[in-house]
């Protein structure tokens, strides 16, 4: 008689959530910033700020509920991506605080505090209560038609430093294009993940670029002419190349055909030449780049660009220290469109590349958290949201540093501007919300030993 001796189940993996590195490296973040603000008090007034012990306490406050809202709703999202945003958003706060000190009746820092502070509990509000990103599909038209409505508006407002971008009521006034582009990014994603196959195989094809049918392309192509449209008449050149370039890489990665990047760029040059010759707002940014030097020729003084690239050039390696620089001179932008000149000339080039490392992680991070997914709405969703940020770091950095003419646009998470600072909290927030559902793996393969997303391909 033999007796029969059943296999031991598999123990089951316990998947780390990583949620204890979120924490540390929120320490982390939160100390570099505090040590940012005592360096500037130091440097510039030899004695610590008298607040820095309420800026760190508010900082650290909001780096754990947001820490708290991902523990509790979003347990296994990427551990990286509140701390880059927590760590870029403080330093942000300290370059404001540094050059209020130079201008002491227009104080910016208080006031990015509460918009840092409002940006914060949009994103715990996101990571709480959306669930599952898939439900953003069901509102792709009305996300379109909100973004239009966003756009139109500042058009009845009038124009501030040559561009109609912002909405002005009493001392309240935001930036309703920023929020926009959230919304397209939702609409483009839903279109195209519903329709990707017809866009990738029907039509006619010519050389190597398989045309789809008007059908199925008009509808985006459409709403993207219109967005365009409607900047190009508000003097908007920045958002106009976000929205121009946000359109061309989410087609190409919903279609995987490489020409549609040949046609965007082919397309991008032929629109920047004719409103860089027609549009004198946009002319005159075309000509400031290409001789920025143009004004100290005749006798007028630097130009913005020209002290921007003084002050990276007096940055060096290491830069002069915080507190120390002088872009200041740089004029009523140094807080906005061009307080990476501070970080350069204040950090050097070591500093600064370190902050697009940062920039750069934060994108991948999101590029990584898209591809992990198998539903092709929350793939390109990530992917889009992510290169929101990409193309924001691209055209401001390349205005600042002048390899491409100025456009207006705010850093994500370090330049003065409280509609930025909210939505680039949001973007955040869905990434982080994606990521955790890509990351998050099916219960049966679990006890089984194998690891896999969550997140099942809905078509």
């Amino acid at each position: 008689m033999t007796a029969t001796r059943t296999d031991a189940p598999p123990p089951q993996l316990r998947l780390p959530k990583r949620r204890g590195v979120e924490l540390a490296l929120l320490i982390g973040a939160v100390l570099i910033s505090v040590y940012g603000y005592a360096a500037v008090g130091l440097a510039h007034d030899h004695a610590i700020p008298p607040d820095v012990a309420g800026y760190g306490a508010g900082l650290g406050l909001l780096a754990l509920l947001a820490h708290l809202a991902v523990r509790f709703r979003a347990p296994h999202a990427d551990p990286l991506l509140l701390p880059i945003a927590v760590l870029l958003n403080g330093l942000g706060l300290v370059l404001i605080y540094r050059l209020d000190l130079e201008t002491p009746k227009d104080q910016a820092a208080p006031t990015q505090l509460v918009w840092s502070t409002l940006g914060v509990a949009l994103f715990i509000v996101v990571v709480v209560f959306l669930r599952d990103h898939r439900v953003l599909q069901r509102y792709a038209y009305l996300s379109v038609a909100a973004s239009l409505v966003l756009m139109i508006v500042p058009i009845f407002f009038p124009a501030v430093n040559g561009a109609k971008i912002w909405i002005r009521i009493g001392g309240f006034s935001f930036q309703p294009g920023e929020f926009a582009k959230i919304l397209l990014a939702v609409f483009f994603a839903a279109y195209l993940s519903a329709n990707r196959h017809a866009l990738a195989y029907t039509g006619r094809r010519i050389w190597k670029l398989q045309l789809p049918t008007g059908r199925v392309l008009g509808p985006i192509v459409a709403i993207w002419l219109l967005s365009v449209g409607v900047l190009v008449l508000e003097r908007d050149l920045g958002t106009s190349l976000l929205f121009f370039g946000l359109f061309v890489i989410m087609l190409y990665v919903a279609t995987g055909r490489t020409g549609w990047i040949a046609v965007g760029l082919l397309l991008a040059t032929v629109g920047a030449f004719a409103v860089g010759s027609f549009e004198p707002h946009v002319h005159s940014r075309v000509q400031d780049w290409l001789d920025p030097f143009a004004s100290i020729a005749a006798g007028q003084g630097p130009s913005q660009l020209a002290q921007s690239l003084f002050a990276f050039a007096a940055g060096g390696m290491l830069g002069t220290g915080l507190g120390l620089g002088h872009s200041i001179l740089i004029g009523f932008a140094a807080k906005s469109d061009f307080i990476l000149a501070t970080a350069g000339e204040e950090l050097g080039l070591s500093g600064l590349t370190a902050i697009f490392l940062l920039y750069a992680l934060l994108v991948a991070r999101g590029y990584r958290a898209g591809l992990a997914l198998r539903d092709p709405f929350g793939r390109l969703l990530s992917i889009g949201l992510a290169s929101i940020l990409a193309l924001q770091v691209f055209v401001i950095a390349g205005g600042v540093m002048g390899l491409i003419p100025l456009t207006g646009m705010a850093m994500p998470f370090l330049a003065q501007g409280g509609s930025s600072v909210v939505t680039n909290w949001i973007i955040v927030a869905l990434l982080i919300r994606i990521s955790d559902l890509a990351r998050t793996p099916h219960p049966d393969q679990v006890e089984n030993g194998v690891i896999a997303p969550i997140v099942e391909d809905p078509s």
